[in-house]
């Protein structure tokens, strides 16, 4: 499936995504497979999917950025923090540091991030799906179905199985 049909897809499945979370919310019994599962899936789906040919979360969503990740990329610029915060971020409304805008200032025409090595834990991490503890980040994998393609593709073969 094309990344831009699979975005749009899980646009047209939000409601039925939504539902899908709350079903597996109240199925407490499978919380504790559902790492298990999640993991295989996200294996299966990265084995088949290269997040060059699509860099969506960078083109359109901000990580959060905590003052470990600040410290880390402003050493990486050879600036203060205060610098690095006042040049590429702001607080948002949950009073976390997020981008001034997107695309982020880091990712290439190439879909490659320039400060790779050095990136914030958020993007590490993105998307999420091979977490410990998966259950407690449904309503953010929910969103995610929207952003990355990977995700999407991710709930509807959990949705075959569960």
């Amino acid at each position: 499936m094309e990344i831009k049909d699979a975005l749009a897809e899980a646009k047209l499945k939000r409601k039925e995504n939504q539902k899908f979370v709350v079903k597996l919310k109240t199925k407490k019994a499978f919380a504790k497979q559902m790492d298990e599962v999640v993991h295989g899936l996200h294996d299966d789906v990265f084995r088949n999917l290269d997040c060059l040919t699509c860099a969506n979360c960078c083109k359109t969503t901000s990580p959060i950025f905590k003052m470990l990740d600040i410290e880390r990329l402003s050493k990486y610029f050879r600036i203060k923090p205060v610098q690095f915060i006042k040049q590429y971020l702001h607080l948002d409304s949950d009073n976390d540091y997020v981008l001034n805008g997107a695309p982020c200032p880091f990712l290439g025409d190439d879909n490659y991030c320039s400060v790779y090595e050095h990136r914030p834990n958020a993007c590490q991490d993105y998307p999420h799906t091979d977490r410990k503890k998966f259950y407690q980040l449904l309503d953010l994998s929910l969103k995610n179905t929207e952003v990355c393609p990977a995700v999407y593709q991710i709930f509807e073969k959990l949705k075959e199985i569960v």
